[in-house]
């Protein structure tokens, strides 16, 4: 596939010539990379085509999606055109590999958390299920952005209740503008500060796992 995108991808076991899987496009945090996000979703690679984005543009010692200009406002030309490539990305590999386009799933944390969450309100029934892991929605993509998150859409958000880099109400928030928006939501917190517990993995695979059996 031809992408300028950096990725890293993991098939199913024992794909069949010509049948059609589930895919997740998986996203990482700011100055994280794509290697760092597959031990999360390791209990997923039997049954689906996993695809996990690298973030275009360098930060620290990994990388970013977009970039901010202050606390929960990500700067809107480098967030429309993150979005913008990540959506190029999502169709391009739908197309072209053995992917059932009723069953696309978005995992993301932090900065990509706050990415799949845009993606699932704009980009219709393209999206099935999403997994939002301590991220938030901005502003502008909820008062000036075009909500379409289709009819098959349904959402896992998580958020850690001592988080010390985005606030858990913003994880609330997020839940409510689902619910606002009509989406099924299923909001799930934690005692523990911006991370992925045990047991937030536990929940959001088995959430995936039922999501994908309806």
């Amino acid at each position: 596939m031809e992408t300028e995108m950096i990725y890293e991808l993991s098939r199913p076991k024992n794909s069949i010539p010509g049948e059609k899987y589930p895919a997740l496009f998986v996203m990482h945090g700011m100055g994280s990379n794509e290697q760092n996000m597959l031990t999360l979703v390791d209990g997923l690679k039997d049954s689906f085509f996993i695809f996990s984005i690298r973030g275009p543009l360098t930060q620290g010692p990994g990388f970013a999606y977009f970039t901010i200009e202050g606390y929960g406002r990500p700067h809107r030309e480098s967030f429309d055109g993150a979005i913008q490539k990540l959506t190029s990305f999502i169709e391009e590999a739908t197309m072209e590999y053995q992917i059932d386009p009723k069953q696309v799933y978005l995992l993301g944390f932090s900065q990509g958390a706050i990415a799949s969450m845009t993606l699932a309100l704009t980009l219709g029934n393209k999206i099935k299920g999403v997994v939002a892991l301590s991220g938030y929605i901005p502003h502008f993509v909820k008062e000036e952005y075009v909500n379409n998150p289709g009819n098959r859409l349904s959402v896992f958000i998580s958020h850690g209740e001592y988080d010390q880099v985005l606030p858990y109400a913003w994880g609330e928030a997020n839940a409510e503008h689902f619910t606002k928006v009509e989406v099924p939501v299923t909001f799930k917190s934690y005692p523990e500060g911006h991370t992925v517990s045990r047991n937030n993995l536990q929940d959001f695979e088995s959430w995936i796992l039922e999501d994908l059996s309806r």
